[in-house]
């Protein structure tokens, strides 16, 4: 049996326990660092009839959620989609409605056009998005699986973008949002999506270049025009290295300090097999097929009538200006197209009207056009996401 000084002894160790227990859980919790709870880590102390009561250990600090940085973003991720939609409605009606040569370009495409020749080359629009689709979901499946649906999202949402910033940089960023995972790497495939365009349109117009030098002065010099011919031949060359050897390239640029800063970017253009480079360069050529049937098209509507052979030159021509012009925004874009393509079907003797309707209405059809329609999933892209492997990872924990 217990006796009352054992008893008094008992409430004097508690009462000494109490705050022990208290301080010890603090000074663990501060060891710790800031930020931490320490009630979760420790648990609270507890002692059934010993007197020690529950203490919970707060944390010095509080930092912000994930789901309050998201709700904190919000409002400027509206207002930004916002921002974008408006300026691209205003590049819409400066280019296409307030300038007058593009409007009575499109306005006699429907009035006074041949139809049969306008309607296939509208026609003939989904058809080249949905390669440029197909282009940019076989590189995209080197990063992430992603369905073909999406890319083609991502597409029209990249030349929205694209249509309002200078030399369609926004269509890096579009295909980039337009991923799950938003890795670094995804820049470097749309750069290589593009670069395949370009060389495919690089070979075109150097052939059509090559045409008219080989007319016009290959009776006179034709020692320069074999000479040109070779350079050609040899430039091809140059140009396909980046794609089958970048691994070597990329080695030897990165050196460089300055751009030492872009090796993340760039990390997975080796890794791509030669099979997916040559699918890619090939739907870039029949990419390229669709966009100078539709400029035939458009020129037989409008009664711009050229031997074949000629016209394909001028054809190639005309894009290969238009691709070594850089542009500010839409606006000067439709500046560069209109002079190479007078001046170029000009020297083939065909009147200035109809070839500027033609070419300001292909700009109408493949580019007005397309940006009009991403701007309805621009308005719906989810530019926040949640870290899902996180999220995943908690779950199982």
């Amino acid at each position: 049996m217990i006796g009352p000084k054992r008893l008094e002894i008992d409430d004097v160790v508690a009462q000494h326990l109490h705050p022990l227990a208290g301080d010890l859980n603090h000074g663990v919790a501060h060891n710790l660092g800031a930020g931490v709870d320490a009630h979760n880590d420790l648990g609270q102390v507890e002692q059934s009839g010993g007197g020690v009561s529950s203490h919970s250990v707060q944390s010095y600090t509080h930092k912000p959620s994930a789901g309050s940085r998201r709700r904190n973003l919000k409002p400027w991720v509206v207002l930004g989609k916002l921002a974008v939609t408006a300026l691209t409605l205003w590049l819409l009606w400066q280019s296409v409605v307030a300038d007058a040569a593009t409007s009575a370009a499109w306005r006699g495409l429907i009035t006074d056009a041949k139809r049969g020749p306008a309607v296939m080359a509208l026609l003939l629009v989904p058809l080249n998005w949905a390669l440029e689709a197909w282009k940019w979901w076989r590189l995209a499946q080197h990063l992430e699986p992603v369905s073909y649906a999406r890319s083609f999202r991502a597409v029209l949402v990249g030349l929205t973008l694209g249509f309002v910033t200078p030399n369609r940089v926004g269509d890096y960023a579009g295909r980039l949002l337009e991923l799950k995972n938003r890795r670094p790497e995804a820049l470097g495939a749309v750069f290589l999506g593009r670069y395949c365009q370009l060389v495919i349109t690089l070979l075109a117009g150097a052939a059509g270049g090559l045409y008219f030098l080989a007319r016009y002065i290959g009776h006179t010099y034709p020692l320069v025009v074999g000479g040109l011919v070779l350079t050609a031949l040899l430039g091809s060359g140059l140009l396909l290295l980046p794609l089958y050897r970048s691994r070597y390239l990329l080695e030897a640029v990165l050196q460089w300090r300055p751009l030492g800063r872009f090796r993340r970017y760039v990390a997975n253009l080796p890794h791509y097999p030669a099979k997916v480079l040559n699918e890619v360069l090939l739907v870039s050529g029949l990419r390229y097929a669709v966009f100078t049937a539709q400029f035939g098209l458009l020129l037989w509507a409008y009664g711009a009538q050229a031997p074949l052979g000629a016209a394909l030159a001028a054809i190639a021509g005309t894009f290969l200006l238009k691709s070594l012009v850089p542009s500010l925004n839409a606006l000067t874009d439709v500046g560069a197209r209109e002079l190479s393509a007078t001046h170029l079907f000009g020297l083939l003797g065909l009147p200035v009207l109809p070839v500027l309707s033609a070419s300001l209405s292909l700009w109408v059809l493949n580019i007005a056009l397309p940006s009009a329609a991403g701007l309805l999933f621009v308005l719906r892209l989810k530019v926040l996401r949640r870290n899902r492997k996180r999220r995943k990872h908690l779950r199982v924990v």
